[in-house]
């Protein structure tokens, strides 16, 4: 759940169209991240709205034979070293030990990487075993994010989380032993009928495993999930708003508390633990895409592959493409702030102003900047803008309006 998986081109029912129909517009390409999708998982939980499907185990050698093979002709978009990796889904850990390594040990080979990449691979407890463990660790593998959502079992159950609790220390022992001390835990708050002492408990076990990083994201009803249409149904109720927001304070006030920086409105770090992964989403990088849905931005260019796994095999080596939007200057602002200020940094005061003096929606922008910060939503402070402590809890509304 960690990645950014961002895409803002709106998807078409329109015949897909291979990536190297753009490779006049992307010869400008300077990506230095990959994000690789792979769709396969243990059962599908009802509040993802990722692409992911329960996986038979038919089809993984042929997936990776077909990402690697896309890899290999995308490497021509890559002009220098590259920094940053993220393998999310889905399951990649769902991969049988030997397609891993093989997938692994290819994606090292085919693209260029700068030393010290960071290579991230997201995780559910109960595929890690020593062997897997071994296998993220000799190929390179430097951060394991970990899908825990919860340690309460009753919650877990509510998520369709099929895991124990008690795998997650099991497993992450296992990662440190093989080499592996990059780790985050995501976790899920505002689940229906949770407590805040439940919370509270989440975040005590969390941190006694002492993780480099925590993702802590309030449960999302995202549109065409079953999730969503149980609460549009009257099957399920929202937490109540102000339960909610008392979870996120003592999030920060937990976290902060601890030694864990917050970085981003859902993330915290140790010291220099931050993903540098999601720094270059947040920070308006540009990165390539491998595999069904995968999302990549290059040379002004946003496109998600297609989001369909049999479709995806079936064409190639170039990924068939579903969705391309090249933004103009009013979307590039937007969007810049969108992600500049998610960050708890905020944005420089010299990047606002000049963000501020472009477009044809600056007047507007500028007054939504001016009427969060006399409202104490927002603060400028050492030349920078930012959100405060308070105005994180009514972030999205601001950033709807500077989008």
């Amino acid at each position: 759940m960690e990645p950014v998986h961002l895409v803002q081109a709106n998807a078409s029912a329109a015949a897909s169209r291979p990536l190297s129909a753009w490779l006049p517009q992307l010869a400008t390409a300077r990506p230095v991240g990959a994000y690789v999708h792979v769709p396969f998982c243990f059962h599908k939980c009802h509040y993802c709205d990722f692409y992911s499907f329960v996986d038979t185990k038919d089809r993984q050698e042929a997936f990776v034979d077909r990402l690697l093979a896309e890899a290999r002709v995308m490497s021509g978009l890559v002009h220098e070293p590259m920094q940053t990796l993220f393998v999310g889904g889905g399951t990649p850990t769902l991969l049988a030990d030997d397609r891993l390594l093989r997938l692994l040990r290819g994606l090292r080979e085919l693209l260029p990487w700068a030393g010290g990449a960071e290579w991230t691979v997201e995780a559910n407890p109960e595929t890690i075993t020593a062997a897997k463990a071994d296998v993220l660790a000799s190929c390179g593998v430097t951060r394991v994010s970990m899908g825990a959502q919860s340690f309460q079992p009753a919650l877990l159950q509510q998520l369709e989380r099929h895991h124990e609790p008690a795998s997650v220390a099991r497993a992450m022992g296992l990662l440190r032993s093989a080499g592996i001390a990059r780790l985050n835990i995501d976790l899920i708050f505002a689940i229906p009928t949770s407590t805040l002492v439940q919370w509270q408990d989440d975040l005590a076990q969390a941190l006694a495993l002492a993780p480099d990083h925590l993702s802590c994201y309030g449960l999302v009803y995202e549109p065409g999930t079953p999730l969503r249409a149980r609460l549009e149904a009257g099957g399920v109720e929202r937490l109540d708003e102000e339960l909610e927001a008392s979870m996120y304070e003592h999030t920060v006030t937990t976290l902060a508390a601890a030694g864990y920086h917050h970085y981003e409105i859902s993330n915290w770090a140790r010291p220099g633990q931050e993903c540098r992964h999601n720094l270059l989403y947040w920070e308006d990088g540009e990165w390539i895409a491998l595999g069904p849905s995968a999302s990549g931005h290059a040379a002004g260019l946003r496109w998600k592959n297609v989001a369909v796994l049999q479709e995806w095999l079936d064409e190639g080596p170039w990924a068939p493409v579903r969705s391309v939007e090249a933004l103009d200057e009013d979307g590039r602002i937007g969007e810049a702030f969108l992600m500049g200020l998610r960050l708890l940094d905020g944005m420089h005061e010299g990047r606002v102003q000049s963000l501020l003096g472009r477009g044809t929606r600056a007047v507007r922008r500028k007054a939504a900047i001016d009427a969060a910060v006399a409202r104490g939503d927002m603060v400028r402070s050492d030349g920078r803008l930012r959100f405060s402590e308070r105005g994180v809890l009514t972030s999205d509304s601001v950033l709807r309006d500077l989008l």
